[in-house]
């Protein structure tokens, strides 16, 4: 199991949003960090198959990401999720199931194992539009879910989660990780810090480091503003 990004870039007219990134990502935790503008959402998007690069090529396990079957390994929890608010939180993931080819019995039975996952089956038939910040991010990481993917995207997926709520989100993320390829991305440096099994930093578009993290190294965060800021020190 294997996510092979090789030589990556995006540029949008004079602007080089993700720049000649190659990187390796084999089963477990992957923590990506960076400031606004760095070029993590690009990327998550290319590798979702949502954007094109401009150069490179991203493949899974032999599969191009413009292929059905990387379509069908894949699950996405992007940053800014889209709602239908007159849908319940069920209704909304049996309108998901359907839509990735899950037949009805899969999708009524995967759709409940993943409302209990996160915590949300008391609300199950509720309209999302009644449903907190913190609610909603549950169900979208259920989504992502949804298809038992072995490579699972999630851009900013501890937002609106709550400290409980984050610690829950840690433990289920471990747990993925022993049978998939998990990227995230996120502000929150604790939250990688506690659950990633390789750190990946970029900076003005490039990756600027990648390597395995544990508290034998001392402070995440600190060792991240010294990667961010050295080049202005």
């Amino acid at each position: 199991m294997e996510l092979i990004i090789d030589r990556v870039s995006k540029q949008y007219q004079n602007h080089i949003a993700v720049d000649r990134i190659s990187a390796k990502l084999q089963k477990g935790v992957y923590g990506l960090l960076g400031e606004n503008g760095a070029g993590k959402t690009t990327l998550m998007r290319m590798i979702c198959g949502i954007l094109t690069p401009t150069s490179g090529s991203i493949s899974f396990d032999g599969m191009d990401v413009s292929e059905e079957a990387y379509r069908a390994a894949l699950g996405y929890l992007p940053q800014d999720f889209g709602y239908y608010p007159e849908f319940t939180g069920q209704d909304f993931l049996l309108y998901m199931a359907a839509l990735k080819g899950l037949s009805k019995p899969q999708a009524k039975k995967r759709a409940a194992e993943l409302l209990q996952l996160v915590s949300l089956t008391d609300v199950a038939r509720k309209k999302t539009k009644t449903y907190s910040g913190g609610m909603k991010q549950r169900l979208g990481i259920a989504q992502a879910l949804l298809g038992q993917p072995k490579l699972l995207i999630l851009d900013e997926p501890t937002a609106g989660l709550d400290p409980k709520e984050r610690v829950r989100f840690r433990d289920l993320i471990k747990e993925l990780g022993k049978e998939s390829v998990v990227l995230l991305s996120t502000h929150i440096v604790s939250d990688v810090e506690h659950i990633a099994d390789t750190v990946l930093i970029m900076k003005h578009g490039q990756l600027i480091w990648q390597d395995r993290w544990d508290e034998s190294q001392g402070s995440l965060e600190d060792f991240y503003l010294q990667q961010i800021d050295g080049e202005e020190d």
